[in-house]
């Protein structure tokens, strides 16, 4: 599967949508979902140019999280700012990554998406927990696709 239309369903999409809002609950963390065909630049480059893109680095606590997809090429990232990194040990994202692999290989895209977006937000809850008198949604919580 190479389309990046047919990687999920709109209501898969709103399925996705609804997990980010939950996982956002819990913490200050923000959460995106950015998906495209394939790249020809390392994943990772890829993902932190996206990260940029989305101005996903202008969050207030520097607590943005970017699962970057590129279907085509079977791959993704999860990539988190400077804020989270430097409070989080280094293999911090190595469960949700588990989590989101044991899905993909079974071809269960939108639960492997679905259960990573719930965990960064279980994660990102340990550090940047929801604070009623200073959260707000700074990102938007829809896919990006490119």
């Amino acid at each position: 599967m190479s389309n990046v239309e047919d990687f999920l369903s709109v209501q898969e999409e709103q399925e996705i949508i609804a997990a980010i809002r939950k996982a956002e609950r819990s913490t200050s963390g923000e959460i995106r979902v950015h998906i495209e065909a394939h790249t020809d630049a390392d994943h990772f480059d890829r993902a932190l140019e996206v990260f940029h893109l989305l101005k996903m680095d202008n969050t207030r606590l520097q607590n943005g999280v970017l699962i970057y997809v590129a279907v085509a090429d079977k791959s993704f990232v999860i990539y988190g700012d400077e804020g989270i990194n430097n409070v989080v040990p280094n293999d911090f994202w190595n469960s949700t990554r588990d989590i989101m692999s044991k899905h993909f290989r079974q071809g269960n895209f939108k639960q492997g998406l679905i259960e990573g977006v719930l965990k960064a937000g279980i994660e990102l809850q340990q550090h940047f927990p929801w604070d009623i008198d200073t959260h707000e949604d700074e990102l938007p919580n829809e896919i990006s696709k490119s």
